[in-house]
């Protein structure tokens, strides 16, 4: 937290200082235009594609939409030319596209043949802003057999001609108007060399490019707040950079054709519809250099006319661990840095007869507590890496479970801020408190979206202004805090050491004569495990250190993956990912110390299905699945008695009278005797919502002995949802002793689904004794399937230490398909026919007890007799007797 102090003051002011006339207030209602990268972690639509700093395949021909990059990446660009000529076809050359616009230039480095190379400047010889040859591809006289000229797509640029020249007399040409106005390609040229060429095959070449020259408006003298040579209009003017802010900022204005002004790729807005004040602070915020002397955020990131704008905004936010905004029509930014509060917003701030909405702790499924990642990795060539594992073992005790899931940083390639981010949206995500909350004309006119308030001792984000047609205004609150990002305590990212280039491809590059079968492992008392069988010829090469295996279900595309480090086996069994009754393909390849070209074997099928699940393991997956289950009943029991009663309390509150509403209360006392009976009518409409409420509280008390009764009935409809809901509590005490009974019923419909849920809840207190039991019935219609469960828990016990009862019946979507099942726990289930001439069945103590079966067909692994005289092993075919 210590880096954003010099920033925190110039948020507040330079971000949030100036003031807006009200009549551009009226009807705002502005909200955040991307949310938090935790969209990403719901069940939401795939994205067409992985948004990323590298471009991985080479395109062909003139149907491919155009694109670009921004910041750094490496890529193997759009092939749009081929040529050969000379003796025998010696001489080859190829034009690459590398990306749309103006670009600052090639790194010193390519990847061929899997390698790195250093590119060596050449003298220019044309119109070319670069020449080069590649390290190491030399003839034997030192001249090189494989150079690149380098064109950066500036406008003007001329074309060229030695291309022109070699192929004039060729029946494909490169034209002398062929100038790719406004395009940055290659022209790799190459000089046919068996010894460099001849046992590889061709060469195919990544580049890792320096993506566009960007505009910078705090660079712009003829800005408000810039100072600098940079011009909107002159980009001859502007410079390189992979400051997400800045990235986002020319996204927003586009790239434009050179000849019609046309937005090629971008939003192709103004200046004059960009919030850039919020731009010139986000744009600070990633420049500021951190503790370990790095800037804030920087990322990279290739797009396309072709992509989604709302996508690519979201992979920039996501970089600078911040918000889209669109405030007063305006587009713009909040980055991931703390700000100083603007206001204190107290109770004389909110209006006593408006509704507010309040929720400070959300519910723990919309939380996760393990957040894992990926970024891009520049030494593992570019390949995606692992980030370290975000998770807090008090943050699983509270939510009672492991909540798992992964966000990917791939437009970013440099592992501490990639690490810093995860940190960022981990925090985020657990700081998630929410309120709709109705303020004051003065107070509302005097913030907007994007800046930090106080209330109730916490720190909110404004996250949405919403004002009606008479100037009563609403703010929607994010809780939020400092601590977020707070780097102190995070770890730095992943430390990649690059692969070691490969050498000597004439050594084996798999392993030989490579099989797979299906087979069994013994397991205690009899079971069987599925197997995978894998063989191969043992090699005779102490660099082969592993050999590696990749497999799948036939018919399926989820690959899994082992391994075996002892190459000389020839053989290795795996259980990992492997089920019964499953025909698999595999193929394998080898590790070698050091590394080298290695190539995958032809895939392999099993002759026949894998062998019967193991029983032991799949008991144990069952037994922890309804385990899990039940632990959840029993939070959803805890959440249910706890706030019910508050809830329905509070909703008696003044604050809760909005639109109409009808109140009646008939009151009468004696001394500590009370009897009172209210009853509250409210309907509420506005251009977008339409709720109705009654509201019934009877009370009969004397001294420490309370009868009550509340109950609450609500119908509330919006544009693209409706909920009905009735909450009954009856509440019988004397000295605190406490009866309780609760219903409650809801109905619920939106674009994403239908929900329908009946809770009843009986509790009974008792000098420290307490008796609990809850009946659930809930049915849920989703587009990921249609879901409905049963349940019924019963709890008792003392303070000290209780005991768990119960069972559910449920229809459940697994992996696309509908599945049932009931679960029951208890010390001892018994299933009986109320016949005394028949003995129940019973399970106890981990065992089942049955006094007579008749079984048709038994599938089992060892039969043995209680006194150990006699053992059938079936799996393994012996009969053993004892004496």
């Amino acid at each position: 937290m210590a880096i954003f102090t010099s920033i925190a003051t110039a948020i507040a002011g330079a971000l949030f200082g100036g003031s807006a006339l009200a009549a551009s207030l009226i009807g705002g209602a502005l909200a955040f235009g991307a949310k938090l990268a935790i969209g990403k972690l719901g069940q939401q639509k795939q994205q067409k594609r992985k948004y990323t700093a590298v471009q991985g395949e080479i395109q062909f021909g003139g149907d491919v939409p155009v694109g670009t990059l921004y910041g750094v990446g490496k890529t193997k660009g759009q092939r749009t030319f081929y040529a050969k000529w000379g003796s025998g076809n010696k001489w080859n050359a190829e034009v690459f596209v590398l990306a749309n616009g103006w670009c600052d230039g090639l790194e010193p480095y390519v990847y061929i043949y899997g390698e790195k190379k250093a590119l060596v400047s050449r003298p220019l010889i044309g119109n070319e802003v670069a020449n080069y040859h590649i390290e190491g591809f030399v003839n034997g006289s030192g001249d090189p057999v494989l150079t690149i000229r380098f064109y950066d797509g500036r406008p003007g640029q001329m074309v060229d001609q030695k291309l022109v020249d070699v192929t004039a007399g060729l029946g494909n040409k490169w034209k002398s108007t062929s100038i790719n106005a406004g395009i940055c390609y290659v022209v790799v040229e190459r000089i046919y060399s068996d010894k460099l060429f001849g046992s590889k095959g061709r060469p195919e070449l990544e580049f890792a490019l320096r993506g566009l020259r960007e505009y910078d408006p705090r660079k712009d003298s003829t800005v408000a707040g810039g100072s600098g040579p940079q011009r909107l209009n002159t980009p001859s003017t502007w410079v390189h950079t992979r400051n997400p802010a800045v990235h986002r900022l020319n996204y927003q204005l586009g790239l434009r054709a050179l000849v019609s002004g046309r937005t090629l790729i971008g939003e192709g807005k103004s200046l004059g519809q960009i919030d850039l004040a919020t731009y010139f602070v986000a744009m600070n915020v990633c420049d500021t250099l951190r503790a370990n002397g790095k800037k804030t955020y920087e990322c990279s990131l290739f797009v396309s006319g072709d992509d989604d704008h709302t996508e690519v905004l979201k992979q920039f936010d996501d970089a600078m661990a911040g918000y889209g905004l669109n405030r007063r029509g305006l587009s713009g930014v909040i980055p991931g840095a703390p700000q100083i509060p603007v206001k204190d917003l107290t109770a004389a701030d909110i209006p006593v007869d408006r509704a507010k909405d309040v929720q400070f702790r959300p519910s723990a499924f919309e939380r996760f507590n393990h957040l894992s990642g990926q970024f891009t990795s520049i030494e593992s060539m570019w390949n995606p890496e692992s980030l370290k594992p975000v998770y807090v073992n008090a943050d699983i005790a509270a939510d009672g479970r492991n909540r798992q899931t992964s966000i990917d940083f791939l437009q970013v390639t440099d592992p501490d801020i990639a690490q810093y981010l995860l940190n960022i949206r981990y925090r985020q995500n657990r700081m998630g408190g929410k309120a709709t909350v109705p303020v004051s004309r003065r107070f509302g006119l005097a913030v907007q979206e994007g800046e930090w308030i106080t209330w109730r001792g916490k720190s909110w984000l404004i996250s949405e202004w919403r004002a009606d047609d008479r100037l009563r205004i609403t703010l929607v609150l994010s809780e939020t805090s400092a601590a977020i990002y707070d780097d102190d305590d995070i770890e730095p990212g992943p430390i990649v050491i690059p692969p070691t280039p490969p050498i000597n491809p004439s050594l084996l590059s798999t392993v030989q004569n490579f099989n797979v079968a299906v087979g069994m492992i013994n397991g205690a008392q009899g079971y069987d495990t599925p197997a995978l069988v894998f063989t191969w010829t043992p090699p005779d090469d102490p660099t082969i250190t592993a050999v590696r295996f990749s497999y799948q279900i036939e018919g399926t595309t989820e690959l899994f993956e082992d391994q075996c480090t002892s190459p000389e086996d020839g053989l290795f069994r795996t259980t990992k990912n492997v089920v019964s009754g499953k025909v698999y393909n595999a193929r394998a390849t080898i590790t070698t110390v050091p590394d080298r070209l290695r190539t995958f074997t032809p895939w392999m099928t099993t002759a026949q299905p894998t062998g019967l699940q193991t029983l032991l393991t799949g008991l144990q997956q069952l037994q922890d699945d309804a385990l899990n289950r039940f632990k959840e009943l029993q939070q959803e029991m805890d959440e249910f008695f706890r706030p019910r009663l508050v809830e329905l309390l509070d909703a008696f509150s003044l604050e809760g009278a909005v639109g109409q509403i009808e109140r009646q209360q008939i009151v009468a006392t004696i001394g500590d005797a009370l009897a009172q009976i209210t009853e509250e009518r409210r309907v509420r409409v506005s251009e977008n919502e339409a709720t109705a409420q009654l509201l019934t509280y009877l009370q009969a008390s004397l001294g420490t002995t309370n009868a009550r009764l509340v109950s609450e009935e609500t119908a509330r409809a919006t544009a693209d949802s409706a909920l009905a809901s009735s909450i009954t509590t009856l509440d019988a005490e004397v000295d605190g002793n406490l009866a309780r009974l609760i219903a409650e019923e809801t109905a619920r419909a939106d674009g994403d689904g239908a929900l329908a849920t009946s809770i009843s809840g009986v509790s009974a207190d008792f000098n420290g004794r307490f008796a609990q039991g809850l009946v659930k019935f809930e049915a849920v219609a989703a587009p990921a399937g249609v879901d409905a469960r049963f349940s019924v828990l019963l709890r008792a016990g003392t303070s000290q230490s209780f005991k768990v009862s119960g069972f559910y019946v449920e229809l459940y979507t697994e992996g696309g398909v509908q599945k049932s099942r009931m679960a029951v726990q208890a010390d001892q289930f018994l299933v009986t026919s109320g016949n005394n001439r028949h003995y129940p069945m019973v399970f106890e103590n981990g065992e089942l007890k049955l006094a007579i079966a008749n079984i048709g067909t038994v599938n089992a692994g060892l039969l043995q007799s209680l006194n150990g005289k006699m053992k059938i092993d079936l799996n393994n075919g012996t009969i053993e007797i004892f004496s």
